[in-house]
């Protein structure tokens, strides 16, 4: 039996507790949410007035009170028949507490823990990776109050302050650490330890500020192999900082590993072989960590910029944007203002990084070929 209009909208329908919303995201010309259902992990786009409505079905408010409320804000009122598609499509889709849930996709056998070819492939290292980093977060959260963080993060930066200062010297040592086979293969392991706490920290992380992890294992491209570590949901943190802590806790773990080695190195008098071979390891593992601080995909600070501007797609869509404007389209006059400046700046620098660096790399070249 269909209900009355009046029925309809006295309902007070609620959302599953354990959906999850992202913030605003800026994708293309629009402004966007993301909606997933964990079970499934299927996840899909809403714009801001589809967002305002599902955002409120929490069971306390009726389809009337929610419609006042849009009425208010957007300056339309919503008909039944809108709000009849709008929950046929949320039930469709088990978002709804107390829907029916969603057929069983048909049963697919588990992924084996290794793919691709002995050139090429991954292999899982842990069965569990969310209880793995669970274990984990649970042994390090006395580590991660931010009683502990900022004096470390203080710590990091008189480091790299104090490398800046000794750049000459690290330089000459490492140009020295590559002419020594076995002192190189010894720094080039402690640099590759270094890329595994990356990623574990990434996860850790994210199980400290609500996100999931869903795979730990190594990934390799012959002659390189590294440890990888899938973070997942925390594109749903509301918390704009949280995101930022998940996407730059690799970097800090990379300086974090370097403490130590810097207070060995500051005991040892110049010339000492060992003095020098650490050098090498510090530049590196400081090149390593800041590098990946840079925004330029796929490094943590292109992940990172992207949370602090809100945007989904930064450089394609910066791209998609730039070609738009070059063509002289008229779809590149319909992108909101904030869009065609974010898209703007972005794209033009970060040509201008790109050329900086292959600048600074061919400077850096020339003088150790002429050293």
């Amino acid at each position: 039996m269909t209900a009355t209009p009046g029925e309809l909208l006295s309902h007070r329908p609620a959302l599953r507790p354990d959906i999850l919303l992202s913030p605003a995201l800026l994708h293309g010309p629009a402004t966007v949410h993301l909606i997933k259902e964990p079970e499934g992990g299927a996840a899909f786009e809403v714009g801001t007035k589809e967002y305002f409505l599902i955002s409120r079905l929490d069971g306390s408010r009726s389809l009337a009170e929610i419609g006042e409320e849009y009425a208010e804000t957007f300056g339309k009122r919503l008909g039944a028949a809108h709000w009849q598609r709008l929950l046929h499509l949320l039930g469709t889709r088990s978002l709804l507490d107390g829907a029916p849930p969603r057929p069983a996709p048909a049963a697919t056998p588990p992924r084996a823990p290794f793919s691709g070819t002995p050139l090429r492939g991954t292999l899982r290292l842990v069965a569990d990776a969310d209880a793995t980093t669970t274990r984990l977060h649970r042994r390090l959260r006395p580590a991660l109050r931010t009683a502990v963080l900022l004096p470390l993060t203080g710590l990091m930066v008189a480091m790299e302050i104090l490398l800046a200062t000794a750049l000459p010297e690290l330089a000459d040592d490492t140009w020295w650490l590559f002419h020594q086979p076995v002192a190189l293969i010894a720094v080039f392991t402690l640099l590759w330890l270094s890329t595994a706490l990356h990623e574990l920290a990434h996860g850790v992380s994210a199980r400290h500020y609500g996100g999931t992890v869903s795979e730990i294992g190594l990934r390799w491209r012959l002659p390189v192999a590294v440890m990888y570590c899938t973070v997942d949901n925390y594109r749903y943190l509301h918390t704009r900082w949280h995101q930022l802590a998940v996407a730059g806790a690799g970097a800090f773990a990379n300086l974090l590993f370097l403490l130590p080695f810097l207070a060995w190195w500051a005991a040892l008098p110049e010339g000492d072989s060992t003095r020098r071979v650490l050098s090498g390891l510090l530049l590196l593992g400081s090149l390593q960590a800041l590098v990946n601080l840079l925004p330029l995909p796929p490094l943590d600070g292109y992940t990172m910029l992207s949370h602090t501007l809100r945007v989904s797609g930064l450089a394609p869509e910066s791209g998609r944007y730039l070609r738009l404007c070059l063509s002289d389209r008229p779809a590149a006059a319909a992108y909101p203002r904030r869009a065609r400046a974010v898209y703007l700046c972005y794209g033009v620098g970060s040509a201008l990084l790109v050329l900086l660096l292959v600048a600074a790399l061919a400077t850096g070249l020339y003088f150790l070929l002429v050293h």
